[in-house]
C-alpha cells in the first residue's frame, strides 16, 4: 500500500519560515511528478509548485520567489522551503504524488494535509 506522509506544518508568525516534507513509503515501482497544493478554508485546492523526477520546478506565479520546492529522489521525499510567510499562506497543504504502482499503472496519490498557520 501507497502511502504520502507530510509533516512540517504548524504555527508560524508573520515574516517567518517553515519547510515542509512528504515522503513516499509502500510497494512500488518509482515516484514521478510530485507536487504541493494548499487549500485555504472557503477556497479551492490549488497548486503551489510542482517538481519532475528529473529535478525541473514549476510554481504559482504569486508564490514564486518565496517557495522553494525541492527532491531526494533515493528517500521519495519532496521538500516545500516557505518563506516570507504572511497570514494569507494559512491553509492545509497537500502533497501529491504520481506514482509507478506497477510496470503498466502510474496512479495519483494525496497525503493526509498538514496544516500551516501564519499568525502574530
Amino acid at each position: 500500500q501507497v502511502q504520502l506522509v507530510e509533516s512540517g506544518g504548524g504555527l508560524v508568525q508573520p515574516g517567518g519560515s517553515l519547510r515542509l516534507s512528504c515522503a513516499a513509503s509502500g510497494s512500488f515501482v518509482r515516484v514521478n511528478d510530485m507536487g504541493w497544493y494548499r487549500q485555504a478554508p472557503g477556497k479551492e485546492r490549488e497548486l503551489v509548485a510542482a517538481i519532475l523526477s528529473g529535478g525541473s520546478a514549476n510554481y504559482a506565479d504569486s508564490l514564486k520567489g518565496r517557495f522553494t520546492i525541492s527532491r531526494d529522489n533515493a528517500k521519495n521525499t519532496i521538500y516545500l522551503q516557505m518563506d516570507s510567510l504572511n497570514p494569507e499562506d494559512t491553509a492545509v497543504y497537500y502533497c501529491n504524488a504520481v506514482i509507478q504502482t506497477t510496470p503498466y499503472r502510474n496512479r495519483p496519490f494525496w497525503g493526509q494535509g498538514t496544516l500551516v498557520t501564519v499568525s502574530s
